[in-house]
């Protein structure tokens, strides 16, 4: 258990996480640490669009569907770059840019640092 990476929330990600209702919260927060263990998440699609290798962690509970977009490939961290609730079958292109705006936030930042 001791070489689990660690989750890096950027943006608003941390705190939306926990708006979420109480059982769907929990279920992310699972998988969140499947996924820091090295495991696939139950639930979850490529979400290329976003930017390469992001994922999407889904929950789908008696209240709605929830939704975690992370990146774990990168060797520092797990970056969870948006979280939220789905109103839609499709994922608004509002999620998607908050999503895309955060990655490459952090690609960009990841070359400053090399």
């Amino acid at each position: 258990m001791g070489n689990e990476k660690e989750i890096r929330w950027v943006g608003s990600s941390y705190n939306d996480l926990l708006a979420f209702p109480e059982e769907p919260r929990r279920q992310a927060g699972f998988q969140l640490g499947k996924i820091q263990a090295g495991l696939d998440p139950d639930d979850w699609k490529p979400f290329a669009a976003v930017g390469p290798s992001t994922r999407e962690i889904r929950v789908k509970e008696s209240d709605g569907i929830y939704r975690v977009m992370y990146v774990s490939k990168f060797e520092e961290a797990i970056y969870v770059l948006h979280c939220f609730q789905k109103k839609t079958q499709a994922t608004s292109r509002h999620d998607c840019e908050i999503a895309e705006v955060r990655y490459r936030a952090i690609v960009n930042e990841r070359k400053v640092l090399q």
